[in-house]
């Protein structure tokens, strides 16, 4: 957002000027407001959210960062009321988002504050595991029968559509709610008034069943091309639908989430300007302490060849441009797995398959490295050149194999693939390299 509505907006508050901030609001979308909380101090984000209309308010708060959510939250706890309106009038979905990130207490206390139907709603969303396909879903939706005539159903549509998440497609259930097919709000609107509805319906169609990971939802909007998908039991009952806009919101947090790991951070941290220092470092400490332990390793290798050292001391100079040529290559070759494992191109059963591919393509690198490594080598210190050379094709061999396979052990351990993080997967090479390296030195100059 522009700073000099920021400054605007504070200039406004400063001065009181109640009326002018809640006209002027108006002028701006849920999305936009978001931002300008964002960007405003607690005391004065909290004012300015107080001062929205309801319903503006209420689609406001799901654009909402989490920390901002709470910090709302708990500015307005004097007043369980306006709490209770705020999150009874919540998307269910969005409301889910919200509990889930609570402790558990909170939590409950919260859900106290809502109506008997809404309530049971929040339970049974947050009764299915975290990360499923249920915890995404809304229930706000709507259903006609297949007996319904186009004007019976326009009719219902106008009735109970007000709250449902969207109207471009309507879904077909039987007197048990089971999931028929489905037909777009765009066939109803052309149709004929008399037509039938189970004559417009889609017949092939793709259902989620809740317990299934969040990240199927993803792969299935990818394959369909929809702007939501219906969400069904085992017994194929309707129990919710998911949207487009829902699952890119887990596409980006999966991203983010993966990007951390990659770095070896422990959590996800959403906004560093506004995280403690405290938690700043305890989501880093973790893998840097034991990134160190492991690194004691190379420094035991190479004590252990220290008499190989002693006599040719050129190979000192090569030492961390290998080591590093093997952790780079085993850092691509993860990036491209992690990715292909995470959208659904690559399965466990190719490990075999992928690993002779990139032992064609690791060798095939290696050999241009170890060219130019020779080129340096030639120069700075002929006498090494066949070691330096033959230690590049196999340190970069090895640093391909290491990050192509480490996705999928994690995998195979159920534990997130993006956990087989470039500085682990570099901190591994470094010590395969500096044992192919002083070995190959030792047997060829001992």
């Amino acid at each position: 957002m522009k700073q000099e509505i920021i400054i605007y907006f504070r200039e406004l508050i400063a001065r009181k000027n109640w009326k002018t901030v809640k006209q002027e609001l108006t002028n701006y979308s849920p999305v936009e407001i978001a931002e300008l909380i964002e960007e405003l101090s607690k005391e004065d984000a909290f004012i300015l959210f107080r001062l929205l209309p309801r319903e503006l308010a209420k689609d406001t708060f799901s654009y909402l960062s989490h920390e901002e959510q709470e910090d709302i939250i708990e500015g307005l706890a004097s007043n369980s009321s306006k709490i209770a309106e705020l999150l009874n009038d919540l998307d269910p979905d969005d409301r889910t988002a919200f509990f889930e990130e609570l402790p558990g207490k909170v939590t409950q206390r919260l859900m106290q504050l809502l109506s008997a139907d809404e309530r049971e709603v929040a339970a049974r969303l947050l009764g299915y595991p975290e990360d499923s396909i249920g915890r995404l879903m809304t229930p706000e939706y709507v259903a006609v029968k297949p007996w319904f005539t186009v004007q019976q159903a326009l009719e219902h549509i106008r009735t109970f559509g007000k709250d449902s998440e969207t109207l471009n497609i309507i879904y077909v259930v039987d007197d048990q709610w089971k999931l028929i097919n489905f037909v777009r709000i765009k066939e109803i609107i052309l149709a004929a008034p008399d037509q039938v509805i189970e004559e417009l319906a889609i017949k092939h169609f793709e259902a989620l069943n809740p317990y299934d990971d969040r990240e199927k939802a993803i792969r299935v909007f990818q394959d369909q091309d929809r702007v939501a998908l219906p969400v069904t039991d085992t017994d194929g009952t309707l129990v919710g639908i998911i949207t487009f806009d829902d699952v890119m919101d887990i596409v980006e947090e999966e991203n983010v989430e993966d990007f951390q790991k990659f770095g070896s951070l422990q959590d996800a941290v959403v906004n560093p300007l506004k995280a403690r220092i405290g938690t700043l470092y305890k989501q880093r400490i973790v893998w840097l302490i034991a990134l160190v332990f492991m690194n004691v390793f190379s420094g035991a290798a190479i004590a252990g060849f220290s008499s190989v050292i002693e006599s040719v001391v050129a190979l000192v100079f090569f030492l961390p441009l290998l080591i590093d040529s093997g952790g780079n290559a085993g850092s691509q070759s993860a990036t491209l797995m992690i990715r292909s494992l995470a959208v659904g191109d690559v399965q466990m059963k190719d490990w075999m398959k992928l690993l002779g591919k990139e032992i064609f393509v690791s060798l095939l690198l290696g050999l241009t490295m170890a060219a130019g490594v020779s080129l340096v080598a030639s120069f700075r210190a002929p006498e090494v050149m066949i070691v330096v050379a033959s230690t590049m094709v196999l340190t970069v061999m090895a640093g391909s194999m290491i990050g192509l396979l480490l996705p999928f052990v994690f995998t195979k351990l159920k534990v997130d693939p993006a956990t087989a993080s470039a500085p682990l997967i570099t901190s591994i090479a470094d010590i395969t390299g500096v044992l192919i390296y002083f070995s190959i030195a030792t047997w060829y100059f001992v």
